[in-house]
């Protein structure tokens, strides 16, 4: 057989084995060799020139997994770190990043922690029937209104009349004192009606020392938006607007100019609710003495004057969210009090009660004495919350605004929501209450 020939004979793939490859091998080898020996034209060594078509396969070399995935890369313990100050500096990292990630949802969610209305659990779905009968004799209902941006919001209102209700002695008007009611934060009005039932009932005792036979007094308690079964969320702006609308519905309901009744009204603030009321007496007189300067070019038909606010009640009351934050996180290694730029929720009962005393002063009701402003601050004596040095700041504050009128009950033993729950407390409230109905 010719060399040319063998070198044209096909191979098939997969059919070789190792023993064959190697024989035809040295079977070309030996016809390469005869063939130089005999044939030296350039067209047998071209031929011997051609390769051999041996289609074997090409294997490239493989590296272990953890060379490819660590290849380029470096560690701690690579770039001059000792190995002992990794775990440290893990702990640390984690500190800062939950100090963080706290601080955030503090600002973020600041309405859900500073109202609570959905605390306790199944709070807003109480009922008054529940309480009715710790609360008789006083009947409470629920009333509806809409705030001023158009939420539904919830009043209950309760009444506890004196003797002879429906006559007036003397020929002169019967009073009625109309309180309205601003809760603290968390849970929900219906809890509340037993506490605020006892204060109407020390009036009604008799034989008490503060029984009064010669006035009618109304409780009016505002559910703020996002409580009990008022609609929407609770925050600053929002509840504002709740507390103008419910001062709003007492005016109608309960007319300055009846004919045949003085209607007075008092307000009376817990806790948070002790901002709300100071707030909204601020921005009550805001608004009287604007009405009083356009009344200057208006006639009496034109321009309906703002009624009189003939008290005010402040019952564990606090100077501001921001003095409540370093209360509760007094430690200076805690951020939760260097949040105060980022709050939306103020509550200044400080600043308040100062615009209070200006309006005053601008209506020149501070030298007449039957034009004070009467107000009760009630404190716990133990307090878990507020400092006592609070009330201690806005009883001074009251007296440096020319709000003379001011007296204090400390109450011993009470906590922050049980301050009027006491006797002292109770017994505190009635004989201010019989005050603003015994006053001409």
């Amino acid at each position: 057989m010719s060399l040319k020939r063998l070198a044209s004979l096909p191979l098939r793939t997969g059919s070789l084995t190792t023993c064959s490859i190697h024989a035809r091998a040295r079977t070309v080898s030996s016809f390469h060799n005869a063939s130089q020996q005999k044939h030296t034209s350039s067209s047998s060594y071209l031929l011997l020139k051609r390769p051999i078509p041996l289609s074997l396969p090409v294997t490239r070399p493989r590296h272990n997994w953890p060379w490819r995935c660590t290849h380029g890369r470096r560690s701690l313990s690579t770039i001059g770190l000792p190995g002992f100050l990794v775990p440290p500096l893990v702990f640390v990292g984690l500190f800062i990043t939950l100090w963080a990630y706290k601080c955030c949802m503090m600002i973020i969610f600041q309405n859900k922690i500073i109202y609570m209305p959905s605390v306790p659990p199944f709070s807003r779905g109480e009922k008054i029937e529940d309480y009715a009968a710790s609360c008789r004799p006083v009947a409470w209902e629920e009333k509806q209104i809409r705030s001023l941006d158009g939420t539904k919001i919830a009043l209950c209102v309760g009444r506890i009349a004196g003797e002879a209700a429906d006559t007036a002695r003397g020929g002169k008007k019967r009073k009625h004192v109309v309180v309205l009611y601003f809760q603290g934060n968390a849970s929900s009005l219906p809890p509340r009606l037993p506490f605020l039932s006892a204060s109407l009932k020390t009036l009604q005792q008799k034989g008490g020392a503060h029984h009064d036979a010669g006035a009618d007094y109304t409780i009016v308690a505002l559910s703020y938006r996002g409580y009990w079964t008022s609609r929407g969320r609770a925050s600053q702006r929002g509840i504002e607007l709740d507390a103008r609308a419910a001062l709003r519905w007492v005016e109608e309901t309960y007319p300055p100019n009846d004919p045949s009744v003085d209607n007075r009204v008092v307000l009376w603030g817990q806790s948070i609710g002790a901002g709300v009321a100071t707030s909204l007496l601020m921005q009550h007189l805001s608004s009287s003495s604007s009405s009083s300067a356009s009344a200057v070019t208006a006639t009496a038909a034109d321009i309906q004057i703002p009624r009189r606010i003939h008290g005010l009640i402040l019952e564990t009351p606090f100077l501001s969210i921001r003095s409540m934050l370093a209360a509760i996180y007094p430690q200076k290694w805690l951020p939760y009090k260097y949040l105060w730029p980022f709050l939306r929720n103020w509550w200044d009962s400080e600043i308040a009660l100062k615009s209070i005393g200006e309006a005053k002063l601008r209506a020149g009701e501070r030298e007449r004495e039957e034009e004070q402003l009467p107000i009760l601050i009630i404190t716990a004596k133990n307090d878990e919350l507020v400092p006592a040095e609070q009330a201690d700041v806005l009883e001074k504050l009251c007296a440096e605004v020319g709000l003379r009128d001011v007296s204090r009950v400390d109450v011993g033993g009470a906590l922050h929501t049980n301050a009027t729950i006491r006797a002292g407390g109770r017994v505190a409230v009635a004989r201010f209450l019989r005050r603003m109905g015994e006053e001409e």
